[in-house]
């Protein structure tokens, strides 16, 4: 890997660039970082900023004039329209128990944007972050003085200030999550080790597409000459494309349900395999060439079964261990991985669980999951953005619904609660529907509803995810006492 040798304070010719452009105050802290970030996005919502473009352009730009720190770095790049962060955040226990150094970059964030660094299993240190950011400004000051209309935008300055701050922390590994598509987003900058494309559907149509092909391509579009690819169950129409794509640049392409396979283990195989009782479910992972082990997943849902066999296919491809030390490293991860907003338990009785699912898909991987768990009564708080699949979530997230609280998580993004609570009552006349502007509010409300052996899941968005995890954990450890 290329040294990191240029001072991300300074350009190339040895200039800082606060002489260049009178920039503005320096980020000592994790607030000020915040609030910079902040203004970035004010910045793109002016009329006369170009806010929707997807281009590599001022990326590449930005990282150029911080010299480069991504050659320094040893990248995983996953791209998908689900399953993409658990994936990275799975294959980031599997190094950490492999005794690597690893830097994760995921978004969007649950409750704080500082969630989006993480070292080591952990959120990066604010100070750390502080420096990083700082390290970034001037030069997309700079670069927007020069011209407003191609600056970095909000997550070019996250994407390189995740770049510089794992460059800077010596990170064995990156992993590395795409924002948006694939093919233009700002992660795309990198040369990685590794690609995954984990799971397609339909989303963000006007900015990717308006078909699977069509969409599969800009995800492909992170496929580089060379560099092994870990594909996950992809439909049909979109697997064409990646393997298109992979035969085109010369990428080898490692496919889950062909050169990577798994299987559930019964009771007596996981009895045999010494699977920890704490994990919720066990697997044999297995590779064309023979490499196989029996794993316990400390996450619910089959979805996470296949995230964690692209997780270690990808880790794998690394070819930094030993396969006796990967299996270990893969067993020790997997069964203690948490996955935070993603089938979150946050109270066993009543069962509240916590979920990001946004997309058709997603929702009906929840809907999986959910029907396995015995209850007395099934409840709802959804809140939905307006870009999204509405009916198709709702039709997933629904079924065998007592009641349901509609609110609104965000307030720019979030779909009207009334025009939501409409749909709801025409997919699930039975179901009784309330509507509870304040999220914090619907949260409270139904928890307060809940009743022995009930089953409560929050779902529909990020945002509602990172409230629901606040408000609810608040209120278990309330009730605890």
């Amino acid at each position: 890997m290329a040294a990191f040798s240029v001072f991300a304070g300074q350009n190339p010719d040895g200039r800082r660039p606060e002489a260049e452009s009178g920039l503005s105050q320096r980020i000592r802290n994790v607030h000020q970082a915040s609030a910079w970030l902040e203004g970035l996005i004010n910045f793109e919502r002016g009329s006369s900023y170009a806010a929707a473009r997807l281009d590599l352009g001022p990326i590449r730009r930005l990282l150029a004039r911080l010299g480069n720190p991504e050659k320094s770095l040893s990248i995983v790049h996953v791209a998908g329209s689900k399953g993409k962060g658990s994936t990275c955040l799975l294959a980031e226990a599997i190094l950490t128990a492999a005794g690597e150094r690893v830097g994760t970059f995921t978004s969007p964030h649950l409750e704080n944007w500082s969630e989006r660094f993480r070292i080591g299993g952990q959120e990066a240190e604010g100070r750390l972050l502080a420096e990083a950011v700082e390290g970034v400004r001037p030069h997309v000051e700079a670069l927007r003085d020069e011209d407003p209309e191609s600056a970095p935008t909000f997550f070019d300055a996250t994407t390189a200030s995740a770049l510089l701050l794992f460059a800077r922390a010596g990170v064995s590994r990156v992993l590395l999550e795409v924002g948006l598509g694939g093919r233009l987003d700002s992660t795309n900058a990198v040369e990685p080790a590794v690609t995954c494309v984990t799971a397609i559907e339909l989303e963000h149509t006007e900015k990717l597409g308006r078909t699977i092909p069509a969409i599969a391509r800009e995800k492909a579009g992170i496929l580089k000459p060379g560099i092994p690819c870990i594909m996950g169950r992809l439909v049909p129409e979109a697997e064409a494309v990646v393997v298109e794509r992979a035969e085109a640049v010369g990428a080898p392409l490692f496919r889950l349900g062909a050169e990577l396979e798994a299987r559930p283990l019964d009771a007596g195989e996981r009895a045999d395999c010494e699977i920890s009782p704490q994990a919720c479910q066990a697997f044999k992972y297995r590779e064309r060439d023979g490499f196989e082990v029996a794993l316990g997943l400390g996450v619910l849902g089959q979805h996470q079964v296949d995230n964690a066999c692209m997780a270690l296919a990808a880790v794998r491809r690394l070819n930094d261990w030993p396969d006796s030390v990967l299996a270990e490293a893969a067993r020790d991860g997997l069964d203690t991985a948490v996955l935070p907003g993603r089938l979150e338990r946050i109270e066993d009785d009543p069962c509240i669980l916590v979920d990001s699912a946004h997309t058709p898909g997603s929702a009906a991987s929840l809907r999986e999951v959910l029907s396995g768990i015995p209850a007395e009564r099934r409840h709802l708080v959804i809140s939905i953005s307006r870009d999204k699949s509405v009916e198709s979530i709702l039709a997933n997230l629904l079924v065998g619904t007592w009641s349901v609280w509609i609110t609104r998580a965000e307030s720019i993004r979030s779909m009207d609660p009334e025009a939501l609570a409409t749909i709801c009552r025409e997919l699930s006349p039975e179901s009784e529907v309330r509507c509870v502007e304040d999220p914090e509010s619907a949260l409270e409300a139904a928890y307060a509803a809940l009743q022995p052996r009930d089953l409560l899941c929050c779902a529909g968005s990020f945002y509602l995810a990172g409230i629901a995890r606040r408000v609810l954990r608040e209120r278990a450890e309330l009730r605890a006492l």
